[in-house]
């Protein structure tokens, strides 16, 4: 039986373009969710109109891959210490943010939070929400694979193809 989980990571092609090559991951779509607005558009998003965030809800086989093991990932591909934002990307739409659909995915969200806490993994103070998901947007359908359908991108060549790159180097016994 397949689960899901909905992350929050700045700009939500960085985060699918990764969880789409992991395998066990049986798919990662682009959206919003956690604000007051129903149907959001990018647009709107983008603007602070809406309290969403962009994210990115990952169906998995938790046989394959653990809560655990994506929360892993999702650490390593974004900076969980930038309050509403990642890098040059300003705005609560680029919070840090975990939407658990489960007791035991809220429970391994707030397990490796306090272990990196622990161990001293951020120089900084952790800032990723959790809460539980009410409601996940679908983003529209230009969004859908739009790292490798737009490879000269300024954006992606710039900001997404380094951080996918460190991110093969980094899980590569992980991917398919």
């Amino acid at each position: 039986m397949t689960q899901q989980i909905t992350l929050a990571g700045g700009c939500f092609w960085c985060i699918e373009g990764a969880f789409k090559q992991v395998r066990g991951v049986l798919k990662a779509e682009s959206g919003y969710a956690g604000g007051h607005r129903e149907n959001p558009t990018y647009e709107q998003v983008c603007a602070g109109e809406t309290g969403h965030a962009e994210v990115v809800q990952i169906t998995f086989e938790p046989t394959a891959l653990s809560t655990r093991e994506i929360l892993e990932i999702f650490f390593a591909l974004h900076d969980p210490t930038q309050l509403n934002r990642q890098g040059n990307d300003v705005g609560t739409q680029y919070r840090s943010a975990i939407f658990y659909q489960s007791e035991e995915q809220r429970v391994a969200a707030e397990d490796i939070i306090a272990e990196m806490r622990d161990e001293g993994t951020w120089n900084d103070e952790i800032v990723t929400e959790i809460e539980p998901l009410e409601k996940f947007w679908p983003a529209e359908d230009y969004h859908d694979n739009y790292v490798e359908r737009n490879p000269r991108n300024a954006y992606c060549q710039a900001v997404v193809s380094p951080k996918l790159a460190k991110f093969k180097r980094t899980f590569a016994e992980k991917l398919e």
